[in-house]
């Protein structure tokens, strides 16, 4: 499973390079129709994988992750600190999803405050998924903003 999750992140590495890529600053932060910015769908999920990550390494969110996810919907990004961003986000991952690849997938975790019940095949298979609606939803929302410029 865990290279599966590796499959998925690159796959969503690919297609947001090939469509999110060319967007101007001002299409990137773009909210048409009070839909949610290319920008916060990069942010979040690079946001989203590292905390995912950290439940399925059994531990809590960190002060600074909790206030990256708090500025996800905020502010201008250029294209090019959004794709650091994302780049970053993805080599970690694939590091520490590795790191994990040898572990019982069927290991208790918590996600959350309220320290809901998973495993950590259940969050290996949440990281896939959670990251390619994201993917879908910026690419939607690229297309429309390419096209309406």
């Amino acid at each position: 499973m865990p290279r599966a999750v590796l499959q998925a992140l690159e796959l969503a590495d690919e297609d947001l390079h090939k469509w999110c890529g060319k967007l101007t600053d001002g299409q990137l932060n773009a909210r048409p129709a009070g839909l949610a910015s290319v920008a916060f769908h990069l942010r979040h999920i690079a946001g989203s994988i590292d905390r995912l990550l950290s439940y399925a390494e059994g531990r809590p969110l960190s002060a600074e992750q909790l206030l990256f996810l708090k500025a996800e919907p905020e502010g201008d990004a250029t294209t090019t600190e959004l794709f650091r961003l994302l780049n970053q986000a993805f080599i970690l991952a694939d590091t520490r999803i590795r790191a994990l690849s040898a572990r019982n997938l069927e290991e208790p975790r918590t996600v959350g405050q309220r320290e809901l019940p998973t495993t950590l095949g259940g969050l290996f298979v949440h990281i896939a998924d959670h990251t390619q609606r994201h993917v879908g939803q910026a690419v939607t929302t690229a297309s429309i903003v390419a096209g309406s410029s």
